[in-house]
């Protein structure tokens, strides 16, 4: 466990939803999916298993996939689990229930929590630290990268652009995003009470809308959520090829 030198270090990866974009032969949810043997989650898993300053991780996932999840974990040691928990009816409500997970089993209120996608798996050791680094220094830190591509903003439901934004000032936000535990579980209360659970993109938009200035960590380009059939073949791309070993070392990405 943590020492009295650091605070206590917690990951909450989440991984609810179904991968109904990646069309996969076998229906499988798309964390599930087989890389050399090795589903996408134990990837995402691997990270914060090995990395010392993560304690304990708290996974988030589909209720009828949890004994399957519990294989896994025994399978390929990731012995930092202390609790799989079932996932809620969108990306937010799950990680509000791994967050109360977390503080139920006792962690103080100023540990620091990183909330990941069980689906980003092209992360390293050095982005996890930079975000408890940013976190001990700002309060929070939310992985980003500069936009190397022109966002435009268009009126819903139609193709018509109705502001063109300047790219120099646009960043792609990521994860981990990480905060104090007491503080990001305390914000996401009122999103209950005010009925707006499901309704943010992620809790940096959720921090965000009630007042929490954010903080920005440089992130991967390559970090991507695995969400369409083409992020899988990045992905098995670089494991086959040997780069995803190279940026989880930290001499790529």
């Amino acid at each position: 466990m943590a020492g009295a030198e650091r605070p206590t270090g917690v990951a909450v990866i989440f991984a609810g939803g179904v991968g109904a974009r990646m069309d996969h032969v076998d229906n499988l949810p798309k964390q599930f999916i087989e890389v050399r043997g090795k589903p996408i989650l134990v990837y995402t898993l691997e990270h914060f298993q090995n990395h010392p300053e993560i304690d304990a991780i708290y996974f988030v996932s589909l209720a009828d996939y949890i004994p399957h999840v519990e294989e896994l974990v025994a399978k390929f040691g990731i012995d930092k689990v202390r609790a799989i928990v079932p996932g809620g009816d969108s990306a937010h409500a799950s990680i509000a229930n791994g967050l109360k997970r977390a503080v139920a089993d006792g962690h103080p209120r100023d540990a620091v929590v990183l909330i990941h996608d069980g689906v980003r798996p092209i992360i390293n050791g050095k982005l996890i630290s930079d975000n408890i680094a940013s976190v001990l220094q700002h309060v929070n830190g939310i992985t980003s990268i500069p936009a190397f591509e022109t966002v435009a903003k268009a009126w819903e439901g139609t193709a018509i652009v109705e502001e063109v934004t300047d790219r120099n000032k646009m960043h792609v936000l990521q994860a981990p995003q990480s905060f104090r535990l007491g503080d990001v579980h305390d914000v996401n209360i009122p999103a209950e009470v005010d009925a707006l659970v499901g309704r943010f993109v992620d809790q940096a938009h959720l921090m965000h809308h009630y007042g929490r200035r954010l903080h920005m960590v440089s992130g991967l380009r390559g970090n991507v959520k695995i969400t369409v059939p083409l992020d899988a073949v990045f992905f098995t791309f670089l494991v086959e090829s040997g780069e995803h070993e190279r940026i989880a070392r930290g001499e790529g990405g």
